[in-house]
């Protein structure tokens, strides 16, 4: 368990094939579930080894095929990237006691709570090979071969320059803020051994440098859906694909598409990438945009953050955007949300009753600076002149917005929406916000000060 290894590049092999192993493979979950109720503790902990048994064939692509160089897992949400990961890091880890592994993700916080600590996480999947444990205070994975894994967060990247490793895993790439520079200084580390390898799991969202990888030599692409998942829980998959089938988002959340536009639409991923930037400059002017639901516990209300930089550009600063909420409790959050930024206005959409919006409110914090707006045209006229701030290069994301960015990719020109959920909430408070800010008295809305 703790010897000199195997050759950078080769799967550790699976104990030999016996008769329970091929019985199993001819179970459904139920009738598995059953039959390792009645083996030993030390049979069922044996088997938990045995990943080839147990995982589907889009998690195996290490274990088939071991000559690539960077291997791909480009999937939708629940498809078991998570595990395959842990897996494949756990089991190299077990075989090569001198193993250096690079674990990164979009922050230190991911790492911890996925990568690492969650369910199908490094410490969850290790202790069915061996110990291992988790050093916080230096960021290290210690496994019981004496192989060692390194946490390193996309909001570092110069973390990663020096440090040198055999594999590397990296996870929700697509998240990553600096993702071109995170990605060249663990590339100019990859250097130990015969054979480096990096792991990328993530679902997909158009950012260059998912293409760039595409493109590489060497590269393994494996694609998934939610639904090849046989594991989740029952109904999981169908109700999300009630929700979800057929809009954009649902195609690339769920099955793992890469996909660049929905035609006809306001804004498209490539024209938000071009538009992040890690943080704000100093802002002279905050607005805080609310799109109330027409009922109580229903739709989300949309809330939305931005600022005006000393630079003249806008900043989105926060979705916080909350669902289900009853008026005072979405009222609480917009109140809160203004306080945290210092706005110095809230622009509400008043359509749906502008005395109640305004009265709960003014119940949350009664010097909440408040205007009503009413809207007198479709949301995609509205939409227009905001977009077209974001394609003169006038408005910037402030970090990374999925919900929000998903809901401003589904608004079609000329009226419809493609997006995720029945309304763009957060789109429209978000379209309410900089429209105050960026437009002023050419905002296409009839405005009444309270």
């Amino acid at each position: 368990m703790t010897g000199a290894g195997v050759p950078a590049g080769d799967a550790p092999p699976d104990p030999l094939p016996d008769p329970l192993v091929e019985a199993l493979g001819e179970l459904d979950d139920r009738e598995v579930a059953i039959l390792m109720k009645r083996l030993s503790p030390r049979r069922r902990a044996e088997l938990a080894t045995r990943w080839r048994l147990w995982a589907h064939d889009g998690q195996a692509v290490a274990e088939i095929d071991t000559a690539w160089r960077i291997w791909l897992m480009q999937a939708g949400r629940g498809f078991g990237k998570t595990r395959a990961g842990a897996e494949w890091v756990c089991r190299r880890a077990l075989h090569d006691r001198t193993l250096r592994v690079a674990l990164v993700g979009a922050t230190r916080a991911d790492i911890e709570r996925v990568m690492i600590g969650g369910e199908s996480g490094l410490l969850a999947v290790g202790r069915l090979y061996d110990t291992v444990r988790w050093r916080s205070t230096s960021g290290t994975v210690e496994f019981g071969s004496g192989a060692r894994a390194y946490a390193y967060s996309a909001e570092a990247p110069d973390t990663l320059r020096g440090p040198q490793h055999h594999i590397a895993w990296c996870d929700e790439l697509a998240k990553w803020r600096r993702a071109d520079a995170t990605w060249d200084n663990l590339m100019m580390g990859m250097r130990l051994g015969a054979h480096p390898q990096t792991l990328v799991t993530t679902t997909p969202r158009p950012i260059p440098l998912l293409k760039r990888i595409r493109r590489m030599k060497g590269v393994r692409i494996a694609t998934g859906r939610t639904r090849d998942n046989l594991h989740l829980p029952d109904g999981f998959a169908a109700e999300l694909e009630a929700s979800y089938a057929g809009t954009a988002l649902g195609r690339q959340e769920l099955d793992g598409e890469l996909i660049d536009a929905v035609a006809g639409a306001l804004w498209w991923p490539a024209l938000i990438e071009g538009c992040r930037v890690d943080g704000a400059p100093e802002l002279s002017r905050v607005v805080v945009g609310v799109d109330p639901p027409a009922g109580i516990g229903g739709d989300a209300c949309g809330i939305v953050a931005v600022g005006l930089g000393r630079d003249g550009a806008g900043y989105v600063v926060e979705d916080a955007t909350v669902e289900g909420a009853t008026p005072e409790g979405w009222a609480r959050a917009v109140a809160g949300c203004a306080a945290r930024h210092h706005a110095d206005r809230v622009v509400a959409e008043a359509n749906q009753g502008g005395a109640m919006v305004a009265s709960v409110l003014r119940a949350a914090d009664a010097a909440l600076p408040l205007t009503l707006v009413h809207a007198s045209r479709g949301k995609a006229a509205r939409a227009e002149p905001v977009a077209l701030l974001y394609e003169a290069g006038r408005v910037f994301h402030a970090g990374t917005f999925a919900a929000l960015e998903a809901e401003l990719c589904g608004i079609v020109g000329g009226g419809g929406y493609e997006g995720p959920g029945r309304s763009p909430d957060r789109a429209d408070a978000l379209v309410w916000a900089m429209s105050e800010l960026m437009l002023g008295k050419r905002a296409q809305a009839t405005v009444r000060l309270l």
